[in-house]
């Protein structure tokens, strides 16, 4: 944010020298203290004020959003100093008679309790430089990153990737790479993801107007919103005639190096919306929902609070199944654990001819249709989110209500390894690199253990979960029995796993809570990275799942996308 004489500037925060922290931090602090006497009460007329509780002055002048921002540096910024400092700002901003913000919420995630996550200023020494270089690059330490570093080793990795995404040298413009994460994120109402990539937009000099609905944006960005409703809800409807409409539509044409960029950018933030959901990411402190400048009522929360969804910490953050595993999850984990042992000694007596092994899956397929992904009725999209896309009736939903057949893709014919790899690479180069890295992450992370059960080999839950997502998008590995799935997979986890998915929006905390309940201290342990205490808690095994599915889900979606992308090359 600058303010009008352009003297306020946030960016010098940022650095990793301290000196230029302090520099930035003052100049900060004078901008703001100048605007704040200008519009301080005066004592003897009681001012007017916005419905935030500010002073209509400052709401209209902007500060705000300067004061919100301020709280989430004294909160959220790995650097002490500017932790310090900020508040120290928001202190004198106070003692003016000016009101300042408060945070809602406990913590990154409305699904998880604060104290199982990690407190900004407690980190280790690794740690905190991977706090450092996500502060430098973001300019903020976001609740995605704070649930993600549970899994550290996952976390390093995704960072770099968007990071050249959204900031290294591609074809795309950075506000378009912004705005694209927009109509990706509305997709799904993903508001959280929005709101920062509005902001992001913005600041890497967007045009405003554009954020008044997909419409005010250039054709050429509208000419991608076909394919963003189709990666987003149903890929498997993606030909070569749709890559060709945006290929040669004259002057609001795609290059092949841009479109693969969109490409990796949707199915990133497609993805990263079921994340969101999935684990319950809370607003971040400096946008909407996030903050109030309402003081807390006597009962250490107002009424605001509880219409935002936010009640006491005790009820946000009860486990139906308590902190302790009960006899019955522990029996549970043994029952899964023999079903493993058995299949693979079934595995190594018999091997299902080919003709069995397609027929298990097509049953598979046919049988994830009629897995509803919610009880709740659908809600219509707000305004706010849904005027970046189009069809705001188009949806996974309606597939399987149709009964509508999706072809099989076979893996075989068409891979992620030997084919979708190389063209990513060749035409956005690093990129598929990075992607590869990513998926192999998610999909070979593992502690070994299960409750209370070490040296465990998890790999064929992780290959059923990974198969089961990739199955529901009607793609096969002719090499895999999907009569594994029914066995290692239980409905209430294939609702969680379709509903996070699919309609990430509709993904509630009691789903999240009872979605793998033996699970709840399972595959726990410790990284090459550091020994974080993180690892051993309750939460870890949740957050390690919805990486799973995040990632399942994008290579899925990339699969189509690349496939019809060959196709229409050849």
């Amino acid at each position: 944010m600058e303010e009008r004489e352009g003297e306020v500037r946030w960016d010098g925060l940022c650095s990793r020298d301290a000196a230029t922290r302090a520099a930035a931090l003052d100049t900060i602090g004078q901008a703001v203290l100048r605007r704040s006497e200008t519009v301080a009460p005066v004592a003897a007329v009681p001012p007017t004020r916005a419905a935030d509780g500010l002073p209509v002055p400052a709401a209209r002048d902007g500060l705000s959003e300067v004061l919100a921002r301020l709280l989430m540096l004294s909160k959220r910024c790995p650097f002490p100093d500017v932790r310090e400092k900020s508040e120290e700002i928001l202190g004198e901003v106070q003692e003016l008679g000016i009101r300042i913000p408060r945070p809602l919420g406990h913590g990154p995630s409305r699904f998880i309790p604060e104290k199982e996550t990690i407190q900004v200023g407690n980190e280790d020494t690794m740690m905190h430089a991977l706090f450092a270089d996500t502060f430098a690059t973001l300019g903020r330490l976001d609740n995605v990153t704070l649930v993600m570093v549970f899994h550290p080793q996952y976390l390093e990795s995704f960072l770099k990737t968007q990071h050249y995404l959204l900031q290294m040298d591609g074809p795309l413009p950075l506000h378009y790479r912004h705005y694209i994460g927009i109509m990706a994120a509305a997709r799904h109402q993903c508001s959280y993801l929005v709101n920062l990539h509005v902001n992001d937009f913005l600041h890497v000099g967007g045009d405003p107007k554009w954020l008044n609905g997909l419409e005010n944006a250039p054709q050429k960005l509208q000419n991608l919103g076909e394919l963003n409703k189709m990666l987003a809800h149903r890929p498997w409807l993606i030909t070569k005639e749709h890559i060709e409409q945006l290929l040669k539509t004259e002057e609001n044409s795609w290059s092949l190096a841009e479109l693969i960029h969109a490409v990796v950018l949707l199915t990133h933030y497609h993805s990263l919306a079921s994340f969101t959901f999935g684990c319950g990411i809370s607003p971040e402190i400096d946008c909407e929902g996030g903050h109030t400048f309402r003081p807390p009522s006597v009962s250490s929360y107002c009424i605001c609070d509880i219409t935002n969804g936010y009640h006491g910490v005790d009820e946000i953050h009860a486990s139906p199944t308590g902190s302790i595993p009960s006899t019955e999850s522990v029996c549970e984990v043994e029952a899964l654990m023999e079903k493993m042992k058995q299949l693979q000694e079934c595995r190594d007596e018999e091997e299902a001819s080919q003709e069995e092994m397609a027929t298990r899956f097509e049953r598979e397929k046919r049988e994830s249709m009629f897995v509803c992904s919610s009880e709740d009725e659908e809600s219509a999209p707000s305004r706010d989110v849904s005027r970046h896309f189009e069809d705001t009736s188009y949806g996974y939903k309606d597939f399987s209500r149709h009964g509508m057949h999706v072809p099989t893709f076979r893996v075989q014919d068409y891979s992620w390894e030997d084919h979708g790899y190389s063209l990513v690479n060749r035409l956005y180069p690093d990129v598929g690199q990075l992607l590869d890295e990513k998926f192999h992450i998610a999909y070979n992370l593992t502690y070994n253990t299960m409750a209370m059960h070490k040296d465990v080999d998890t790999s064929m839950l992780r290959r059923a979960i990974w198969n089961y997502i990739h199955c529901m998008f009607g793609i096969r590995y002719d090499d895999y029995d999907y009569g594994e799935i029914n066995q290692l997979l239980d409905r209430s986890f294939k609702v969680y796993i379709k509903t996070v998915v699919c309609t990430p929006e509709k993904t509630t905390k009691r789903m999240y809570d009872s979605f793998w309940r033996q699970f709840e201290h399972s595959e726990k342990g410790q990284t090459t990275l550091s020994p974080l205490p993180l690892l051993t808690t309750p939460s870890a095994p949740q957050v390690h799942v919805n990486l799973l599915l995040v990632e399942a889900r994008m290579q899925a979606e990339l699969l189509y996308a690349l496939r019809a992308i060959t196709r229409y090359m050849t």
